[in-house]
């Protein structure tokens, strides 16, 4: 973890991180039941574990039949590796989580919510490791910080770029969302395609899964917010 090439993909998918930020979260996580179920790695570099995803996956292409002679092939093990490491699950590393810059809330914004819609979710499934593609809706409420937008888009990224539970995953941004803007009141939803079901056992092309993760008066079945977000979320 943290050479050179690790770093640059880094900062090109979510800039600055913040570590320390990234190790609170993770622990908080775990204290609420919602951390991913990983093990310690950070004995090894990003280069470590590129060699060992791809002497793996030369064993697994060659064991379905594969020709690793063929031009086409021979890199494949490497490409998939790097792959593995540097763009599809880099949210595994809490060294990578980013900075979240809040300023105080001097505009008094806390009557209503702030809503960033149609976030871009690309994951994948921890059950058959194939996509899960789909968009986020996150929205909280200010009280004395409000949260740089972008931020939204990044922890949610963040969480998305890991092996995943859906439900899990939307469970882990709510939470997080909620402890970095010190709110109570947070909503996500996610709406996706889960690969497994569609190139797999019932092969269902057209279903879609929605959760929804809700705190605070968003989980108050009764608030008019909390109809609000759901109302927007279909315009």
């Amino acid at each position: 973890m943290g050479n050179n090439e690790q770093g640059e993909i880094i900062i090109m998918h979510i800039g600055k991180s913040d570590p320390s930020l990234g190790r609170q979260v993770e622990a908080f996580l775990k204290e609420k039941g919602l951390n991913t179920p990983t093990i310690d790695i950070s004995h090894f570099t990003g280069d470590q574990r590129v060699r060992l995803i791809q002497a793996s996956m030369e064993d697994i292409l060659k064991t379905i039949g594969m020709d690793l002679t063929d031009d086409s092939l021979q890199d494949t093990p490497l490409r998939i590796a790097k792959m593995y490491v540097h763009e599809l699950f880099w949210g595994l590393n809490p060294d990578n989580f980013p900075k979240c810059t809040t300023v105080a809330n001097k505009m008094n914004y806390n009557k209503s919510f702030v809503l960033e819609k149609n976030i871009t979710v690309h994951s994948f499934c921890e059950h058959h490791f194939v996509a899960i593609d789909g968009f986020a809706s996150v929205a909280y409420i200010p009280r004395n910080e409000v949260l740089g937008l972008s931020k939204l888009n990044r922890i949610t990224q963040y969480f998305a770029k890991r092996p995943q539970v859906q439900e899990r995953l939307t469970e882990q941004i709510a939470e997080t969302l909620s402890f970095i803007a010190k709110t109570p009141d947070v909503a996500v939803h996610i709406n996706a395609s889960h690969f497994c079901v569609k190139t797999r056992g019932i092969q269902d092309v057209s279903s879609t899964t929605e959760t929804f993760a809700s705190r605070g008066v968003f989980a108050d079945l009764n608030s008019p917010l909390r109809r609000e977000f759901l109302s927007l979320l279909s315009h």
